[in-house]
């Protein structure tokens, strides 16, 4: 492969490195990421990923011994290298992937062209664990969850480590914000959809019993660890689903019982 045109870069100060400090630092990365419209991926798979989903690249980081993987990619952006210690300055960790990239955020798709075109829906309340989130949108690419919905509150799904944990599927499935909340959950009943809470509560159907006008278009909706479903949401929801537990268990952990529960809906496709 050619040798790939690149920057090097020997001082961790450089100003061009900008968009890759302190990337261990999630209060600073969440403050700084969104406002300014970029979003890291780390890896060369989950880079190539953004790509293919047609996210535009700001700029490569890379440990100085990989450059030539890039060699296809330096025309789109500048690619700037340097040795694990610049780079561990630089960011805050060890990068033993040996690749970053800076992309730009999109437009999030309009909560009308979400529901119009899907027949499953994931919904998160709350859910503030970058690991999680990565997690339920890689369940859901994988087990045909058409889109997901966040509350406000919920972490961002373009965070580093959530772009790392979904491998690169947050880029695969839609996402919108669903606000006010829980009000707007009235906007998917409108639409058709049968809003479906999971939660260990009582009065809970058990998951595979749901009948099949309830899983035509169904709205998984699932809460956060250890506080679960907030109680307005409980309200707004059609029907409470549990996961049948055994040996005194009392559920799981939200991104296991998420792909539970897409597998469930979705095992008469």
């Amino acid at each position: 492969m050619a040798r790939v045109p690149v920057t090097v870069i020997t001082d961790p100060g450089d100003e061009r490195l900008g968009d890759y400090r302190a990337l261990t630092d999630v209060e600073l990365r969440t403050r700084w990421e969104p406002p300014h419209g970029l979003f890291i991926a780390e890896g060369e798979l989950v880079l190539r990923r953004a790509l293919r989903a047609g996210y535009r690249p700001r700029s490569f980081l890379v440990d100085e011994k990989r450059v030539d993987q890039l060699g296809d990619l330096a025309d789109i952006a500048p690619v700037y290298a340097g040795g694990q210690p610049v780079l561990e300055q630089v960011t805050g960790f060890h990068v033993h992937r040996g690749v970053l990239a800076s992309f730009h955020r999109r437009p999030l798709p309009h909560l009308d062209a979400i529901l119009a075109g899907a027949r499953r829906l994931a919904v998160l309340e709350d859910i503030n664990n970058h690991t999680n989130v990565g997690a339920i949108f890689r369940g859901a690419a994988a087990l045909g969850v058409d889109a997901v919905l966040l509350s406000p509150t919920c972490a961002d799904p373009l965070y580093r480590r959530s772009v790392r944990v979904s491998m690169g599927e947050v880029f695969a499935v839609p996402y919108a914000t669903l606000a006010p909340w829980p009000e707007a959950l009235t906007r998917l009943k409108d639409a058709g959809f049968t809003v479906i809470a999971m939660t260990p509560g009582v009065d809970t159907v058990p998951l595979q019993r749901l009948t099949e006008s309830q899983r035509a278009k169904a709205a998984l909706l699932l809460g956060a660890e250890g506080p679960g479903i907030t109680p307005g949401a409980i309200r707004a929801s059609d029907v409470r689903v549990a996961i049948p537990m055994r040996r005194g268990v009392d559920s799981l952990n939200v991104a296991a019982a998420a792909a539970v529960a897409f597998w469930e809906l979705g095992r008469d496709d």
